[in-house]
């Protein structure tokens, strides 16, 4: 059986990592190729491109490099019309996974996609881009499945793969023990996994942190880099005024366990944090017209962090009055305090995170409120569920046509 996976993002391709060695835990004499990173190659797939090296934002950042998704389209094209695919899956990365449906679908090659575009956030209307060309979307959030079966798609909600990963997870002892031997309390800073994210964050988080510091002289700031390009972007931020702050690459876990609390970028990383338990303030700085077409036209959602996504029934905006209505009115209430502004508006960081640093019954209370959220939405087994709900769809297929999958 042959399985072609395409995958731009560095979380999809550890999503993806995990995908595959439950499919093959199950069908050994599996294969898998196509475009993914670093992780689904020590898993075992043939990588045609690694596409997570360059991870875009936007469509400005897309044009700028469309010579290369045309490349990379058309080798994947030359690949599909071998006949010797059984399916295509997609993982995020929609703008470019929708050209490689279309081919997919050319084909007449079934289409899964793993983690499918939060739609219910953001492009309701693409909804019938959704039905025409992906065969069964597998839902990450429990709320996801029932919004596509609701429009018609093949929607099955198998869990999402973060929570595999973290359950299985071995952190560092001795890194841990290091930061345990320092009695001051630990911020740690996640400024994202994108260059984009890390440009427009990161003075924002350096300048609450010397306002935290200010406030609360012993306080350390450590900063987890996702590469050594970010982590050199950083340090050329700071000067000697901020040797309280350490700058690591490839330490995230260990820096989120070891906080007392943290600021991060929004995104996934709200789940890591969650499943740690460590109370967090959320920022994401758009620019002010992305900002203004997001808050008035495309954003259907309450909120941008899926922790307090997972963590509201009343999750939609339903009126033109929610959609115009901007800042977010209740961000004390919620499990992650958000401020997501085109202006820089540090001192509401500052607040919650001086508030939790120096109140160890707010901070201990927003501890509990994280871990009884965790108990409720923190389930593991996603990459198996979905493993086995791909395999069973092929060989149902090939069984009702009266032909083994290709070898």
């Amino acid at each position: 059986m042959n399985i072609f996976f395409s995958v731009g993002e560095p979380s999809g391709d550890l999503h993806g990592s995990n995908l595959i060695r439950e499919l093959k835990a199950r069908d050994p004499s599996l294969t898998c190729v196509g475009y993914g990173g670093p992780r689904m190659a020590e898993a075992g797939c043939e990588l045609h491109e690694d596409l997570t090296k360059l991870s875009v934002m936007w469509f400005l950042h897309v044009f700028r490099n469309i010579l290369y998704f045309l490349r990379l389209l058309a080798q994947a094209d030359r690949f599909l019309a071998r006949g010797q695919t059984d399916a295509v899956i997609l993982i995020d990365y929609p703008g470019f996974n929708w050209w490689i449906a279309r081919k997919a679908k050319k084909y007449q090659i079934p289409v899964f996609y793993y983690g499918a575009p939060q739609m219910w956030a953001w492009a309701g209307w693409r909804i019938r881009k959704m039905r025409r060309l992906v065969d069964h979307v597998l839902c990450k959030l429990p709320f996801e499945a029932d919004w596509y079966c609701e429009r018609g798609c093949e929607a099955k909600f198998v869990g999402h793969p973060y929570f595999d990963e973290m359950a299985a997870r071995v952190l560092d002892a001795r890194f841990l023990a290091e930061q345990a031997r320092q009695t001051q309390p630990l911020v740690t800073i996640l400024p994202g996994s994108r260059t984009q994210e890390v440009e427009k964050h990161f003075g924002v988080f350096l300048e609450a942190a010397e306002q935290i510091q200010a406030s609360v002289p012993e306080v350390r700031f450590a900063v987890a880099s996702f590469n050594e390009q970010h982590a050199t972007m950083v340090r050329s931020s700071l000067s000697e005024k901020h040797s309280y702050i350490d700058v690591h690459v490839g330490r995230t876990p260990e820096l989120i366990e070891s906080a007392s609390c943290c600021m991060a970028c929004s995104g996934s990383v709200s789940l890591e944090l969650l499943y740690h338990e460590k109370p967090t303030v959320i920022y994401y700085r758009p620019s002010r017209f992305v900002y203004t077409i997001g808050r008035w036209l495309v954003l259907k959602v309450r909120y941008i962090t899926l922790t307090n996504l997972l963590a509201c029934e009343d999750r939609f905006k339903t009126t033109w009055q929610e959609r115009l209505g901007g800042r977010v009115n209740n961000v004390d209430e919620l499990p992650m305090p958000e401020f997501t502004h085109c202006q820089i508006e540090t001192a509401d960081l500052v607040r919650h995170l001086v508030h939790w640093l120096t109140d160890e019954v707010e901070l201990k209370r927003r501890q509990q409120r994280l871990a009884a959220l965790k108990t409720q939405v923190c389930n593991q087994g996603a990459s198996a569920t979905a493993a086995k709900y791909i395999l069973d769809c092929l060989r149902d297929a090939a069984q009702a046509v009266g032909q083994p999958c290709a070898a």
